[in-house]
């Protein structure tokens, strides 16, 4: 099948946060992007919203259903230059009530579905020579505090895969990076939860994908692996 010309970028995880400001970003900068979640409609309503997108439902904790979607997207978009892996599933619980199923789900979704990303599309790309992975975590990939025992080991083991393949990909032109978002992100529910928060308290999604971008094009003499990006007034 014959592709467009323009470069193609695929977000992996597209919600009204971090996961939309980078399709918007990458849009703008010229990209065709394909866009995944779980969730058809809110999808669809993003690919009428925004230009030059296409919206591929799928959920990743169907590993295979997840897998038949990427070569789909692939086949249909062509391979893509840039993926950012932006997927999440969290449970919080304490260790007494945490059901291991819903573990076993976010580390699908979290760690298994990010292996499948790169057994799917890091071959081809590193065949081609360049492109980059871009994953994003957050503070819980670093440490684990009690109620966050069903969320914070999958993205700490998401971390690690990540690193695991930066070091065998980067030698084959692949710029694999994974960027810590330390901070709370400023979406409407979280505002709902934090009244009393002043406006810079919250990461501006829009900001973020600004700076995952510059991630993704970072030139090959200085690449970074690990970013932190967190609000100026953050206690780190």
């Amino acid at each position: 099948m014959a592709h467009d010309i323009s470069p193609h970028c695929l977000v992996i995880g597209v919600g009204k946060g971090t996961g939309l400001a980078c399709v918007r970003k990458f849009v703008a900068e010229g990209y065709r992007v394909s866009m995944t979640a779980r969730h058809r409609g809110r999808l669809n309503s993003f690919a009428e919203e925004v230009p030059n997108t296409t919206p591929y439902p799928t959920d990743i904790v169907d590993l295979d259903a997840y897998r038949a979607t990427l070569r789909e997207i692939a086949t249909q978009q062509g391979l893509p230059d840039i993926v950012i892996y932006n997927a999440s599933l969290a449970s919080f619980a304490t260790y007494e009530t945490l059901d291991p199923a819903d573990l076993e789900r976010n580390f699908r979704a979290n760690t298994c579905g990010l292996l499948a990303t790169a057994q799917e599309l890091a071959p081809a790309m590193s065949k081609r020579g360049e492109g980059a992975i871009v994953v994003t975590g957050n503070t819980g990939s670093l440490r684990g505090k009690p109620s966050y025992i069903g969320f914070s080991p999958t993205k700490a083991s998401q971390r690690i895969l990540a690193e695991c393949l930066a070091r065998e990909l980067g030698p084959q032109g692949i710029h694999v990076a994974y960027v810590v978002i330390d901070a709370v992100i400023d979406m409407p529910y979280a505002r709902r939860r934090r009244e009393e928060k002043p406006d810079d308290y919250y990461a501006k999604p829009d900001d973020l994908a600004s700076e995952i971008y510059n991630v993704a094009h970072q030139p090959r003499s200085a690449r970074s692996f690990y970013v932190e990006l967190r609000p100026f007034g953050e206690n780190w």
